[in-house]
């Protein structure tokens, strides 16, 4: 049991950790050049994960943090799709396109908001450049089940398609309508309906707590609903409200969230219920069924984490085409513009749209190594970065190992110093974010009342 009071002392602002540097400290010192010049000397050994930013939405969700484009224009979409491809075609004069392609991600905005026949025109291009899919290669799409059709779905599924996400975020009516986003039940069952009967079996489903009028009851309501559309997977994020970053964030009133102590009761519940109904909790806030390879990988301890989630493709360039996206390396995180006139003047000029990046230097390696390792198996195999990197862990952060003593009397956390492991426990987990923060060497350089993030409870 959780003393929820006395762990809402926890809530404060923190990273999400889907990358380490974390995205504020991306330059604009990282340019085209600099972009084009880690391209020429990546390994080609390594396979490649491909993300598509297709950012539109006809209206705004008020607690969306996104880079959204608010329009009903479809000359608005056939343009960008232009840029698309005209992007592809300057991508493929610096990568190598044979490379094994073990991954695929289409985000948003709404990427359904494309037609059937847009959306044919996205994947032509695609393939005209990456011919090279591996045969078990994740190729997934999130979807608004409000704008999706069977010939949509059949568009992604002849493409390989073979896994979904939905986002729901809540069923209750006054929830939906303080976050401007009205997403009747049916709506939903029929959306998850029609993708089973299309072929795809891996359906993930998106939920957030600490959205406005939440309630503890209520979200019980939430979770017994989105349980009984049997998805394969769900992830159960908290909200996180940054009104400084999305003005549309602005629009709630802040009165309505809910307190930490309830965010905490709702997520030690989600846990709870989701495993009772056969669920198993994967990472910080996804849940899995025992044959899903999510939960197959996290036993192992094979589970990653990048810019799109939890993942089992590990090992792979990251490579972010279209508005505002993030690719990632070794070594390296490379951002497009987010502004759709800086996007298109960039390639216009025959230039990678690249906006800013980050070289690491080998402590920030170490660091990703040993934060992002925690975020995905809440665990930390101690003598394997010390043989990776060279290092003795207890001197080298020796004090990050102070900052977690009050995790480790709260029994949150073991440091084992014999056995040269760090573990978190279940209870832990819902605190990820707050026991990696000590090894945050940029982190501890900001005073904590001027931390710009979300709240980590």
């Amino acid at each position: 049991m959780i003393d929820f009071e006395k762990f809402a002392k926890y809530s404060k602002a923190g990273p999400r950790y889907t990358s380490y540097p974390t995205a504020p400290e991306f330059n604009e010192s990282f340019t085209c050049k600099s972009y084009e010049e880690v391209l020429a000397h990546q390994d080609a050994s390594r396979p490649l994960s491909l993300y598509f930013h297709l950012p539109f939405c006809r209206s705004a969700c008020y607690f969306c943090g996104c880079n959204v484009v608010y329009t009903s224009k479809e000359d608005k979409k056939e343009r960008y799709i232009d840029y698309l491809e005209r992007e592809l075609v300057l991508l493929s004069q610096h990568l190598d396109t044979e490379r094994e392609v073990i991954q695929m991600h289409f985000g948003g905005g709404t990427p359904t908001f494309f037609s059937k026949e847009q959306l044919e025109r996205i994947l032509k291009a695609i393939k005209s450049h990456f011919k090279n899919f591996a045969k078990d290669a994740e190729i997934s799409c999130e979807i608004d089940p409000r704008y999706l059709s069977k010939e949509q779905l059949d568009v992604l599924t002849c493409n390989g398609f073979n896994r979904i996400s939905y986002g729901v975020q809540d069923f209750n009516d006054e929830v939906q309508k303080a976050i401007h986003r009205i997403q009747p039940y049916d709506v939903t069952q029929n959306a998850v309906k029609m993708a089973k009967s299309s072929g795809i079996k891996s359906i993930n489903m998106d939920l957030i707590y600490g959205l406005p009028f939440q309630t503890f009851e209520t979200f019980q309501e939430t979770l017994r609903l989105a349980v009984s559309l049997d998805p394969s997977r769900l992830a159960v994020f908290n909200y996180a409200h940054v009104p400084w970053m999305k003005k549309s964030m602005r629009k709630i009133d802040e009165t309505t969230l809910p307190h930490p102590s309830v965010k905490l009761a709702i997520m030690r519940y989600s846990i709870d219920y989701l495993e009772a109904n056969g669920y198993k909790m994967i990472g910080m806030d996804h849940f899995a069924k025992p044959d899903d390879e999510l939960f197959l990988a996290i036993e192992k301890g094979e589970l990653h984490r990048n810019f799109q989630g939890y993942t089992t493709k590990g090992g792979a360039d990251l490579i972010g085409i279209g508005l505002t996206s993030i690719g990632e390396g070794v070594a390296h995180y490379v951002q497009n513009f987010k502004e759709m006139d800086a996007y298109e003047a960039a390639i216009d000029a025959g230039k990678l749209p690249v906006h800013r990046g980050l070289i690491l230097n080998e402590d920030d390696v170490l660091r990703k190594a040993v934060i992002m390792e925690m975020m995905s198996n809440f665990k930390l195999n101690i003598e394997g970065i010390e043989q990776a990197f060279g290092i003795d862990f207890f001197t080298y952060f020796a004090d990050a190992i102070e900052a977690l003593k009050p995790f480790e009397a709260e029994e949150l956390v073991v440091v084992d110093k014999v056995g040269k492991k760090i573990l978190v426990n279940p209870t832990g987990t819902l605190l990820i974010r707050n026991i990696v923060m000590p090894f945050d060497a940029y982190l501890q350089k900001i005073p904590e009342d001027k931390r710009r993030f979300s709240k980590t409870v």
